[in-house]
């Protein structure tokens, strides 16, 4: 090799030596950079930390100090999930609105329409389409500690002036003297005629029923310090059946059935719950029973026993609730179910019954002033009501999102002298040829079956699109003894005729229970029994056809 290679060679590996040692020399001094800015956080760090530890002893030492203005309007934030502030406890406010939209097949005739008897039952206000506002809860639910929780709820939709029709049937939930048309005047024994009509009703604005009820629920739960147990006090839904206290955002249809329209009243007294073998709750499938929360979790066994003041008739449903008692008498309420079956293989089966029952009338045999033509020499009676009913919701083993349901009940009461019609005869205990003086007990009876699909909840959902899995259609056959007519040979009897109603229904689900659609149509079949025939009723023309909307949180 010549010596100017050599010279070369030794050039570059001089070079390279020297980018090698500046190299090391940069690394160096970047790694004592960085050593000496650690060094600096942690004393940051640590004068921070110092900081820290003086403003809270600082903080512990001072007086309160006055909130700022932006503490102010962040504390008055409102939106989703914002809490509701209180000086103690807690506070939860909900809301259900149903709007509904209904028609009846029209019928000029209502079912008493009689003119060669001298009746007159024109049907003139019960069948006419018309908007409606069902109900508007305001609830209020106040926790004050982990033992005590009060619960308020108001309607103002209870506060309408006139008598709105009923579904399924607008001759309504009973049919008798006392919702003729005022075209039929009763002529009581002192020979004073009164029209109390749906007519009536409307033209003069009266209250239906007694009057409006705005306030529907006010009641105390103590809970969390006898095992299994909790105790309320106020007034609350009766604890009768199944339908009767389902929540009204949960119902099947947009109304209750017959039966459970009997059984969806309220009244005031205590309550003593026991819940044992609980629901796994972690499926979202309990049934929300009206407005009663159990501050207990949903056992798979629980019974309610109740002390009540039973003031009213039970055929007066509605009336029972926000006013005194008639008598020194209480009611007993029971009611008891069982869930044999409570998961999402097996699905949820739920078998229960119920009772509620006392003595009506006040104590005595006769009116204090001995005079029995006012129609107050009324001994007591004893009265009473039952329900028994299954339901159950299939799960993953078979046909899950399809669920049908079953119940019956009783009522056995009496009705207020001169309410009944006696139109078919001038029976021995007669005030008139039309309506009955005095009546016996009696025993209305009726129930119905229920069933439906969901197709958002069952086993192929997740092939289905989007749109359908919103929809669920449901079915119901039902029937009521709602008739009542005098006996033509001895009117302290009561003749019971029975009603049938099919209803076909689809429900959309916007978002789950809290915003749905529903839409029903109702196939009415008018009064049926032994004597029917006898007594020619009109064949009324009262299929229905209902829309609810509904938005509830």
């Amino acid at each position: 090799m010549s010596r100017s290679t050599w010279m070369l060679v030794e050039v570059l590996v001089g070079f390279l030596g020297v980018s090698v040692l500046r190299a090391e020399d940069d690394l160096r001094a970047t790694v004592e950079a960085l050593k000496k800015q650690v060094d600096a956080l942690q004393s940051v760090r640590a004068e921070n930390e110092n900081i820290r530890r003086e403003l809270e002893g600082m903080k512990s030492a001072a007086a309160p100090m006055a909130s700022s203005a932006v503490d102010v309007a962040l504390d008055s934030k409102y939106g989703p999930n914002a809490n509701v502030t209180t000086k103690t406890g807690k506070l939860t406010v909900g809301l259900i609105t149903q709007i509904w939209y209904y028609g009846f097949e029209h019928d000029t005739r209502g079912l008493f329409d009689a003119p060669g008897l001298g009746v007159r039952d024109t049907n003139a206000t019960q069948d006419n389409n018309t908007f409606r506002i069902r109900r508007t809860e305001l609830k209020f639910t106040y926790d004050l500690d982990e033992n005590f929780t009060c619960f308020m709820m108001i309607d103002p939709a209870r506060e309408t002036s006139t008598g709105f029709p009923n579904l399924p049937y607008n001759q309504g939930s009973t049919k008798r003297a006392n919702v003729l048309s005022p075209e039929f005047a009763v002529a009581n024994k002192d020979g004073l005629t009164s029209n109390t009509g749906p007519v009536s009703q409307v033209q003069n604005g009266a209250f239906p029923s007694g009057g409006a009820k705005l306030l529907q629920d006010t009641y105390f739960n103590w809970h969390g310090c006898i095992p299994n147990h909790d105790f309320t006090i106020g007034q609350f839904s009766v604890l009768l059946g199944e339908e009767g206290l389902r929540a009204d955002y949960e119902l099947d249809f947009v109304e209750r059935s017959m039966l459970g329209f009997q059984c969806a009243t309220r009244d005031m007294g205590a309550i003593i719950h026991g819940s044992w073998w609980n629901c796994d709750g972690g499926d979202g499938v309990d049934f929300h029973y009206q407005y009663y929360m159990p501050a207990l979790p949903d056992g798979r066994f629980q019974y309610w026993i109740a002390v009540l003041d039973g003031a009213g008739s039970y055929f007066d449903p509605g009336n029972q609730h926000n006013r005194p008692d008639t008598n020194n008498e209480k009611d007993i309420n029971a009611r008891m179910l069982v869930r044999p079956l409570w998961d999402r293989c097996a699905g949820h089966l739920e078998v229960g019954v119920s009772f509620d029952g006392g003595t009506k009338g006040e104590s005595g045999s006769q009116d204090p002033l001995n005079q029995p033509l006012n129609n107050l020499n009324r001994p007591t009676h004893w009265a009473a009501r039952g329900n028994a009913w299954l339901s159950y919701k299939f799960g993953d083993w078979f046909a899950r999102g399809l669920w049908a349901r079953s119940e019956w009940g009783y009522i056995r009461d009496q009705e207020a002298p001169g309410s009944v019609l006696a139109i078919f005869g001038n029976g021995v205990n007669a005030a008139s040829p039309f309506v009955q003086a005095q009546g016996r007990n009696m025993t209305r009876s009726g129930g119905y079956a229920a069933l439906g699909y969901n197709f958002g909840d069952c086993s192929f959902n997740n092939c289905l699109p989007c749109w359908v899995k919103k929809f669920e259609l449901a079915g119901r056959w039902e029937e009521f003894q709602n008739v009542e007519v005098a006996n033509a040979v001895d009117s302290t009897k009561t003749d019971l005729f029975y009603s049938q109603a099919w209803t076909a229904g689809v429900n959309y689900y916007i978002k789950g229970q809290n915003a749905k659609i529903q839409a029903n149509y109702i196939f009415m079949n008018g009064p049926k029994g032994p004597s029917a025939t006898a007594h020619s009723f009109h064949n009324v023309r009262d299929d229905a056809f209902a829309l609810n909307f509904q938005i509830a949180f």
